[in-house]
């Protein structure tokens, strides 16, 4: 009887702490409807954005972080993670900032651009528009939200070919492998100080966020109260999701990007023809060809050629 009512007790209370946390994620009209949307495409699509914000940051926080004071928010990380219907290989896709992309009613324009004039819905669009997958789920993650993921979960393990020294992104770390806090984890991801600039930086942010969802995902993580309620906590106070999207859907993200992160799946950048100057800015132009064959084959919900992803 005893051992019925603490399973009944332990039900409840994981019931209710799903459902607060649920009740606490922000939301927005990211996916809204417009003349001329892509049709619904086969599978599921996740459009997952980093941006710049500073909500909730106060003065000392920023100063940790080298967040800065800037207003607004603006994107550094976006990427699109194709779950094919009926199981197979989840595909994520960085898309690198600066492509030079059409944006619906302000022309050519990189890439952030989008989210910098019309936030979340003019970045969905013109993500569909240059893609042709239909947009099915969208999370966004400021910068204190994924320093304190990286935290919730006690740090992150990853192993530097290089040394990484970025006064601007506030990271002095050495060659080879080292736990990482939240406050070097979010520089490690934000750093362009590279020869390849924002090219290495996407390979990075995938590198990263597969080495948290694994560290989310363990039995270490998952079994031990101390490290999910801070975990489950941190996902309810940092994400922001369309109003259509609830934490089980963000569950069923986390399981995709686990299978990313294992190899079970793809992982690699939009194809890369070479770079251009738009507006007197540097500008990254995809090659047409192979991005086309990559985005059909996720549309169609096909198996996607290894050939057409780039920085694998």
């Amino acid at each position: 009887m005893r051992i019925g009512v603490t399973v009944l007790v332990l039900v409840l209370l994981a019931t209710g702490l799903v459902a607060y946390v649920d009740s606490s994620l922000q939301r927005t009209d990211a996916l809204a409807d417009y003349p001329g949307r892509v049709a619904d495409t086969p599978g599921t699509n996740w459009l997952l954005v980093g941006s710049d914000s500073r909500q909730g940051l106060d003065e000392s926080r920023r100063e940790e972080l080298s967040a800065g004071d800037a207003a607004g928010r603006r994107t550094d990380t976006m990427m699109l993670l194709h779950i094919p219907e009926g199981g197979g290989q989840p595909v994520l896709v960085s898309l690198p900032r600066d492509s030079s992309v059409p944006i619906p009613g302000h022309g050519r324009n990189k890439l952030n651009a989008a989210f910098a004039l019309g936030g979340p819905r003019l970045l969905v669009r013109t993500v569909e528009k240059v893609t042709g997958v239909r947009l099915d789920h969208y999370a966004e993650i400021g910068l204190g939200g994924f320093a304190g993921l990286v935290e919730a979960v006690g740090g992150v393990r990853m192993c530097l070919d290089e040394p990484l020294n970025d006064p601007k992104a506030g990271i002095d770390l050495p060659k080879g492998c080292q736990q990482l806090d939240g406050t070097q984890a979010l520089g490690f991801v934000r750093s362009r100080a590279y020869p390849r600039g924002d090219l290495q930086r996407v390979e990075n942010q995938r590198a990263l966020l597969g080495a948290l969802i694994d560290k989310a995902t363990s039995p270490a993580t998952l079994l031990n109260p101390m490290r999910t309620v801070p975990l489950v906590s941190a996902a309810g106070d940092t994400f922001l999701v369309d109003n259509g999207d609830h934490l089980w859907h963000l569950a069923g993200l986390a399981w995709a990007m686990s299978d990313v992160s294992s190899g079970e799946g793809l992982t690699g950048t939009v194809p890369i023809a070479g770079f251009d100057t738009l507006r007197g800015q540097s500008v990254v132009e995809w090659d047409s060809a192979r991005a086309s064959r990559l985005f059909e084959a996720i549309a169609a919900d096909r198996p996607v050629p290894k050939e057409t992803l780039g920085g694998q």
